[in-house]
């Protein structure tokens, strides 16, 4: 990590500064800096690539008759089905048929007919008229509705007057094709340890930024960091693969494990404005800034120049 310097903890400042609608960008020029401690944290990263598969019955209209299941051939399981994973460390969901899987049965909306009773007209092909509400007089003209020549009631327009409509499961074909489908998902699974710092600034902005990889550990199944200067790190290692493989050993398949540990540079920056004394972080290889007590500010919802 590139040392700190006075001229990029100011202009780290002034990015700072000019990024919030109500902080004063003089200070920044003007104040005088009087100390720049450097320290830093680790970050401690193990990312468990996984694989999961479940089957679910789903249907469709049969519109192939060879499509269908020869007798004896037995479907495959979930995990006999070959497919290739996508890129190690991308999370992704795929869905695809079980081979031999497929089995013809009749329609159950329209129990093999290929035709369902129209909902409107209730099978009988013919509704209300709309204009004399089945009275068959128009009543300010005091004479026969002409829209429905005197019966009441018009063709059904929903059916066009069959009293039933296309199944719209089957689609009219009579059939369906029932197949087992494969839901396969790869997930990256992440568990991240952040060691302490003891300053009086927040950790959760650490997660945001990068920082210095100094270890980087990738197989198929990883073992736990031992001996690093930082305790913290190595107790993290260990309880996070104990986790991720008793989480997912179980219910998936773990495809690859990658660890990692950063250092993530922190300066603490001491100045003088007016007088007084002052302090503000510099944190992550972007250099972004935690000012707490800067000294221009308002609460006006307007810059200061």
């Amino acid at each position: 990590v590139p040392p700190m310097t006075e001229a990029v903890a100011r202009q780290a400042l002034l990015r700072f500064v000019a990024s919030r609608c109500c902080y004063g960008s003089r200070a920044a020029g003007e104040l005088a800096i009087r100390q720049l401690r450097q320290l830093g944290t680790y970050r401690y990263r193990l990312e468990t690539f996984s694989e999961s598969r479940l089957s679910e019955w789903a249907f469709e209209p049969f519109t192939k008759p060879g499509a269908a299941r020869p007798p004896g051939d037995a479907p495959l399981g979930p995990w006999d089905v070959e497919v290739r994973a996508p890129p190690l460390f991308q999370g992704q969901t795929w869905r695809c048929r079980v081979p031999h899987s497929a089995l013809v049965r009749d329609c159950h909306r329209c129990h093999g007919h290929g035709r369902s009773r129209c909902g409107v007209c209730h099978g009988a092909g013919r509704t209300r008229c709309v204009t004399c509400k089945g009275s068959r007089w128009r009543l300010k003209q005091q004479k026969r509705c002409q829209l429905c020549s005197g019966t009441g009631r018009k063709r059904c327009n929903t059916c066009s007057g069959r009293g039933s409509k296309t199944c719209a499961t089957c689609q009219g074909e009579k059939k369906l094709q029932h197949f087992k489908q494969l839901v396969i998902t790869w997930k990256n699974n992440v568990f991240e340890f952040v060691s302490e710092h003891h300053l009086n600034f927040p950790g959760e902005l650490l997660s945001k930024v990068s920082g210095e990889n100094i270890f980087k550990d990738e197989n198929v199944v990883v073992y736990p960091i031992i001996d690093f200067p930082e305790p913290e790190i190595s107790l993290a290692s260990q309880r996070a693969i104990a986790e991720h493989s008793a989480v997912f050993a179980m219910s998936s398949r773990i495809l690859q494990q990658r660890q990692t540990i950063e250092l993530i540079p922190i300066t603490e920056v001491h100045y003088q404005y007016s007088g007084k004394p002052y302090l503000y972080y510099i944190y992550g290889l972007e250099n972004k800034v935690y000012a707490l007590d800067y000294p221009e500010r308002c609460c006006c919802g307007c810059t200061i120049v």
